[in-house]
């Protein structure tokens, strides 16, 4: 029997300009499932691309003095280096400018000309070049372009239209029928409440007199507009239609796709105008439309546009590719907006990547040169506490999976850094300085190898999200650089071989400055990306320095057998300074040796928080995923008993008795609270 087969797309992009952090974050995500699919033992085909055709792209090749081909060819090349740079394993890249797109193209316009759902009408109303979008009056937000607010044209001409509104109805009860198709369902809601249910109109699919795009069969004049031109490529890329005698082994191999993923703002056009177009060319619908949020900067979208765009050539050149790809899959819910900071950045590398993943590996390979003559040792038997950790582990890979299969990149990542963060406390709960100092070699070998054994673990488990990580942690371990890997490996134990030397080197993640990072952002950001914060101030709430001279954190309670009175009248302007946002717990575990203590990771919607909270008495972790809890978001960092803690729950409790402040009813999380 053969692999079962997985066929994922990125939107193909518009190359008027380089690309920035939002289109690597798009095709990111799309390569890090693509990674997933095959480590699963997937048949996995992964096309990316670009669309090179349209007004927009003529008039900025021609405000620079260039042809248009060759000016989309330089800005082609360095979205490849990009892709290169941030290990993208695409296995196609089409651009709508090849021949074999176009001869296709063509075909299926004279295939639906011929069947009656293109014809020749009039076109007028209005136009918006940015987005290479038509607009009735009714759809214009002030006079403008709704989508990116930027100026529309009036015109009038003979243009060829797809008849839509015949399959309108068709598509509705396919949503009806399918509510997987679109993801977040979210999205689903938008495109009935926008487009279908108001009325859906045919749409303008040729250009006159617009030199630059492909040539309407029989008819030089026009050229065939761009939404049909540039959602074919999923379909063209994999041969379809088939010219003369061409086999159609790609198309019947992988098609339907089983999911197109892109940025919300066209999702439109891929839930509505897509699937009508395959439904007139009588062709399976793709399984699934996935629309993730947009990064934000802090003065709103990031977009060429608005000039507030980051390089993501800049991060990958001080981070590498491995921590920006982390960073982005791990800092931002997919389907959600999220907003792009540079605190954010350091605190992931410093915190995420650094004291934990980084300092796992070298700490653990630090005693194993120490204690074990620099050689994974020879294991004794586990106990219940390896057991227990082993049993914890695979449950974190199965919801890991579970995420993924979901498109929660952050999510899966959150359940393998419990299992990093796990390692971590095993180490700190054996001991191995003591067990070497009292001579107990035997439990000694067991404890080093099998922390080995998991951060063997995490490097697969990582493996989809960071893709040279693997080699690295393998080649510390004594592994070959390339030893092969499947997904289900991170389940087995004992796969290191006694006796092979370890070779622990410099640390995988070292910590970084962060004033001298916040310098350095700043210079690649720019002003747009600032919002106020001096470099001394995000030091400050940054530094595990400053962080450790601040009084212990304390939930907000009162002990006396009777409730206290008002303590001190503040005016408006205090309370304030207090920023309170409701979030949502995704996990929750004890602290080692902290009877009182929980470590809690928090989902504030547009970032991840760990918080350590005096609650152990009250609740068990269990209880507590899924709850929303309000929370002072605007608290330093401070270590409780050696774990960072970014934040503090609310609570209220009298006596012996305290209970949390949570949150009922449908409100988002990251929602302010007044």
């Amino acid at each position: 029997m053969g692999k079962p087969t997985f066929y994922i797309t990125t939107p193909i992009y518009y190359p008027n300009d380089k690309l920035h952090v939002g289109h690597a974050y798009s095709t990111t995500v799309v390569d890090t499932m693509a990674r997933y699919k095959r480590l699963r033992g997937y048949d996995v085909r992964f096309l990316t691309g670009t669309d090179e055709h349209g007004q927009k792209l003529l008039r900025r090749a021609e405000t620079v003095g260039q042809a248009p081909q060759a000016f989309i060819d330089g800005i082609v090349a360095g979205i490849k280096a990009l892709w290169e740079r941030l290990d993208i394993s695409y296995d196609d890249f089409l651009r709508t400018t090849d021949e074999r797109h176009k001869m296709r193209v063509q075909r299926i316009f004279s295939k639906l000309l011929e069947k009656g759902d293109i014809y020749l009408g009039e076109y007028e109303g209005w136009y918006c070049t940015s987005c290479e979008s038509y607009w009735t009056e009714r759809q214009l937000s002030d006079g403008k372009c709704p989508d990116c607010a930027g100026p529309v044209e009036r015109f009038r001409e003979q243009s060829y239209f797809f008849r839509m509104h015949q399959y309108a109805d068709r598509l509705i009860a396919y949503y009806e029928e399918h509510p997987e198709f679109i993801y977040p369902e979210s999205r689903k809601q938008e495109m009935l409440s926008n487009f279908l249910l108001p009325g859906l109109e045919d749409l303008c699919i040729s250009r006159t007199a617009m030199p630059w795009g492909i040539p309407v069969p029989n008819d030089p004049e026009r050229v065939i507009y761009v939404w049909l031109d540039a959602l074919t490529n999923y379909i063209t890329a994999l041969g379809y239609p088939f010219i003369e005698d061409e086999r159609d082994e790609l198309f019947s191999r992988y098609w339907p796709a089983d999911a197109h993923v892109m940025a919300k703002e066209i999702v439109r056009f891929h839930a509505i105008y897509w699937p009508i177009m395959l439904m007139a060319l009588d062709l399976p619908l793709p399984k699934r439309i996935v629309g993730h949020g947009w990064l934000l900067m802090k003065d709103g979208k990031m977009s060429k546009s608005k000039g507030n765009v980051i390089d993501p050539n800049a991060l990958i050149d001080r981070y590498g590719s491995d921590a920006l790809r982390y960073f982005l899959l791990r800092e931002f819910s997919f389907g959600q907006d999220g907003v792009f900071t540079l605190e954010a950045i350091v605190e992931r590398m410093n915190y995420d990547l650094a004291n934990d993943f980084g300092n796992l590996v070298h700490r653990t390979l630090s005693m194993v040169e120490r204690f074990c003559d620099g050689r994974v040792p020879v294991p004794g038997a586990l106990t219940e506490l390896e057991r227990e950790i082993s049993d914890l582990m695979k449950t974190c890979k199965r919801q890991a999976e579970a995420a993924l299969d979901a498109f929660d990149y952050s999510g899966a990542l959150a359940q393998i850094w419990m299992i990093i963060r796990r390692g971590n406390q095993y180490v700190d709960e054996t001991a191995p300085w003591a067990l070497n100092k009292r001579g107990e070699t035997e439990r000694l070998n067991t404890v080093m190898y099998f922390a080995c054994e998991m951060i063997r673990t995490v490097a697969i488990l990582v493996a989809p999200f960071m893709p040279k990580t693997p080699a690295a942690v393998f080649a510390k371990l004594g592994l070959p650089s390339d030893t092969a890997m499947n997904w289900d490996d991170a389940a087995v134990y004992g796969v290191l071989q006694s006796g092979i030397a370890i070779a622990k080197g410099d640390p995988l993640f070292p910590r970084l400055d962060v004033a001298e990072e916040m310098t350095a952002l700043q210079a690649v950001m720019g002003k747009s990306t600032e919002g106020g914060n001096s470099v001394e101030q995000t030091k400050d709430a940054m530094s595990n320095e400053a962080a450790q001279k601040e009084p212990a954190q304390k939930d907000i309670t009162a002990h006396e057998t009777q409730p206290e009175g008002i303590a001190r009248l503040i005016d408006i302007d205090d309370f304030a300074k207090v920023e309170l946002r409701v979030a949502g717990v995704v996990a929750a575990e004890r602290v080692p040796k902290a009877d009182k203590l929980l470590r809690l990771e928090l989902d504030l919607g547009s970032e991840k928080r760990q918080v350590v909270s005096g609650i152990a008495k009250y609740y068990e972790p269990s209880d507590l995923i899924g709850q929303k809890v309000i929370v002072v978001a605007n608290l330093k960092p401070v270590k409780l008993r050696g774990v960072e803690s970014h934040g503090m729950i609310l609570a209220a409790s009298h006596g012996d008795q305290l209970v949390l402040a949570t949150v009922s009813g449908d409100i988002p999380l990251g929602a302010i609270v007044k």
